[in-house]
């Protein structure tokens, strides 16, 4: 599958400020980046520094004005699928040491407060059915609502409402997954299917020893996601985090089935 991206952001940065920035499909061995541009202004200072676990790179600018960014790539998928509700969870005392912070609660996802909900919920499963319960319980009991939380709104928020956008669904899925001893991650991702096209958000499980990606929303599938980066909640995946006032005047984002 490939896949045709096109994306681009506009902010108004009236004073200097460092603004680290993030929405470059990641080269790894599940995804081949076939070509790739990223147009950025004259900066004072720029960096690439790798992203969190070390799946893509970040971007440090510092500047002032008019910030205009473009990018454009070609990217083929050729990532692991599975159906997850056949595939077996590792027991917490055998996980990788690199999947433990994913186990704990976050900013976003207080998975600790859902510990009781998930046994209510789900107690007669296990694993991969676990997850795939939990997947589909979302989808039947959230509605996709633009515009119906902020960047305060954590997952028992969501869950209390029951509305939310993408990245909503994704720290609700993620937080009853590590409620269940299961980890679970935050994956920023550009997704073949998302309406309204925008920057998409999906969890990344941990089973039979292999991260697999989740949308809780329904509205993409695995093998036509890019992944951008991961990380415990979408604080570690922002696509542009701002030390300093950046007024948002436009963004917008395209991707299309390439034959």
């Amino acid at each position: 599958m490939k896949l045709s991206i096109s994306s681009e952001l506009e902010y108004d940065v009236p004073f200097e400020a460092d603004l680290l920035l993030q929405i470059e499909a990641a080269i790894i061995p599940e995804q081949r980046v076939i070509t790739a541009h990223i147009e950025l202004p004259p900066v004072q200072h720029f960096a690439r520094i790798t992203g969190h676990d070390t799946i893509g790179d970040r971007i440090w600018l510092r500047m002032q004005g008019p910030l205009k960014v473009r990018y454009n790539a070609t990217v083929e998928i050729n990532r692991l699928t599975a159906d997850i509700a056949q595939l077996n969870a590792v027991p917490p005392h055998l996980l990788p040491g690199e999947t433990i912070e994913y186990i704990l609660p976050s900013r976003y996802c207080a998975s600790d407060q859902f510990q009781q909900i998930v046994g209510d919920l789900f107690g007669d499963t296990q694993g991969g059915a676990r997850v795939a319960a939990i997947r589909d319980w979302i989808q039947a009991n959230l509605t996709y609502q633009a515009g119906s939380s902020n960047a305060a709104t954590g997952a028992m928020d969501t869950y209390n409402s029951r509305e939310g956008v993408c990245r909503d669904f994704a720290h609700l899925m993620i937080s009853m997954t590590r409620a269940s001893a299961i980890p679970a991650r935050f994956c920023s991702v550009y997704g073949l299917g998302v309406e309204p096209q925008d920057f998409h958000a999906v969890a990344e499980v941990f089973l039979d020893n292999t991260w697999y990606m989740v949308d809780a929303t329904g509205m993409s599938t695995p093998d036509t996601m890019a992944k951008v980066g991961v990380g415990r909640d979408a604080a570690d995946v922002s696509f542009l985090t701002s030390y300093g006032v950046a007024n948002m005047q436009n963004q917008s984002v395209q991707v299309s089935y390439v034959e």
